[in-house]
């Protein structure tokens, strides 16, 4: 007969799949829980920050230099002349942008080959159950838990483009009161240093997002251009586009128990969500399972006697976890509101605050050191 599992993963997207890895490397028994395969288009890419990084390469399962791209300038315009840019001051970068397919397929494979780890079709029993679903979770709906919401009056159109001008490894962002309200375009360096291709996410309003999504590919890539300022020439459309409204999420409960006595974790956007202008909601995902696998490991010293589903332990995990996400909610609630304030005087203000910043070396040195200067990206 099968031993019961120590941990059963729901969901098997890339927070998943890297929690299953770190857990069996650690001698857990994993049970991960796979889906259907995807039938469109998948065009996402992902800001990743250091920590990110230095968790997927101790897995081995970091993309080569082609599938991930370091930032080396980042340019943020707001309108009516609001600028910044922020410059690494290493050659490996502010941050680097992962082409998702890629990273999926290289932790697709490393699971594979990880033998505590079993694909199941299905949930079974186990000490802990971790749900990595993504913001539609059914587990955590089926669970009773409370996911406030705070919708935001912008859905984002994600693609991938060709441009005529090559990226030079700077992303791209700008901030734009149009005509139905706040835009937010992100253009995301893809391809390598030299490469001359790019992932957008474009936030717009709703009915202009969804213009936007049905506009021939001749039209779309015309508009990015003006969107744009021309700062990569012209843009070609070389993908399906994607979109998805936008929000402001978390779980009240991150952990507890099954009737049976079984414990469930809450995990990446199943927990929470937050608007794509941060670029932060992969790091966040990938910062809730190394927090988790981190907890855990304290089972091979000290605490060896208890159960990966220990409340001891679950505790530690929610509230270290829910500590470090509130500024960082905070912070990203409170950008996306400032830029979407109709209010002239507003307006005005945030530029002026953006000219100044960028003419002031000190506090740019102050924010490259102690702040995320990727925060400003999708």
């Amino acid at each position: 007969m099968a031993q019961k599992l120590d941990v059963c993963i729901r969901g098997d997207g890339m927070v998943g799949r890297t929690l299953a890895l770190l857990l069996a490397r650690q001698k857990l028994r994993v049970g991960l829980v796979t889906s259907a395969p995807k039938t469109t288009q998948d065009v996402r890419a992902y800001s990743l920050n250091s920590a990110s990084r230095d968790l997927l390469s101790g897995l081995r399962c970091w993309p080569d230099a082609l599938h991930a791209t370091p930032v080396q300038h980042m340019r943020v315009w707001g309108d009516d002349g609001g600028f910044t840019h922020f410059e690494s001051p290493t050659p490996e970068g502010l941050t680097w942008i992962v082409d998702v397919p890629v990273l999926e397929a290289q932790l697709a494979e490393a699971v594979r080959y990880q033998a505590e780890i079993t694909p199941l079709s299905a949930p079974e029993p186990a000490a802990l159950t971790v749900v990595c679903e993504g913001r539609a979770s059914a587990t955590r709906a089926e669970l009773g838990v409370n996911f406030d919401v705070l919708p935001y009056q912008q859905h984002a159109v994600a693609a991938r483009v060709r441009c005529s001008t090559p990226h030079r490894q700077q992303a791209l962002q700008w901030f734009t009161q149009g005509a139905q309200g706040l835009e937010i375009l992100a253009l995301l360096p893809l391809g390598g240093a030299q490469g001359d291709t790019a992932s957008l996410v474009w936030s717009l309003p709703p009915e202009r997002a969804k213009d936007m999504r049905t506009l021939s590919p001749e039209a779309f890539g015309i508009a990015l251009e003006h969107a744009s300022n021309g700062v990569l020439g012209q843009i070609e459309l070389t993908s399906e586009r994607a979109m998805w409204p936008l929000q402001l999420a978390c779980a009240d409960r991150w952990t507890g128990n099954f009737a049976d006595g079984s414990a469930w974790a809450l995990a990446g956007d199943a927990a929470h969500n937050i608007h794509p202008l941060a670029g932060l909601g992969l790091n966040l995902g990938f910062a809730d399972i190394a927090e988790l696998a981190n907890v855990l490991k304290a089972r091979e010293t000290k605490d060896y006697w208890r159960s990966v589903g220990d409340r001891y332990f679950l505790r530690r995990y929610e509230r270290a976890r829910k500590a470090n996400m509130a500024p960082t909610w905070a912070a990203c609630d409170g950008l996306q509101r400032l830029f979407a304030h109709p209010n002239a005087s507003v307006q005005a203000l945030r530029n002026w605050g953006m000219k100044g910043f960028n003419s002031w070396g000190p506090a740019k040195a102050w924010a490259m050191q102690f702040a995320n200067p990727h925060t400003f990206f999708a």
